[in-house]
């Protein structure tokens, strides 16, 4: 059941990964800590998708620099954290 439930969470969280053109990323607004936590804990589903599509990236090209990359490491600690806990 853990694992139905866990499938489930992964098929709706795909929908959240970041996917942006890189030449409009000149003209986009620079994200920081939040998306960086964001994007660091759906960091799996962002690679699957990756492998399939040229337009998405695990990392944000449009960052603000230092405090993106802290959410983005905290973001996988909080991933890494919470799998343990599915076993």
């Amino acid at each position: 059941m853990k694992y139905f439930i866990f499938m489930i969470l992964v098929v709706i969280l795909s929908g959240c990964a970041d996917e942006v053109s890189f030449s409009a990323a000149d003209k986009m607004t620079q994200v920081g800590f939040w998306y960086g936590l964001w994007h660091g804990m759906i960091i799996v589903i962002s690679f699957m998708i990756s492998l399939f599509s040229d337009s998405t990236a695990i990392y944000a090209i449009y960052n603000n620099g230092g405090w993106y990359n802290f959410g983005f490491v905290s973001g996988i600690c909080i991933l890494g954290s919470s799998s343990s806990v599915i076993k």
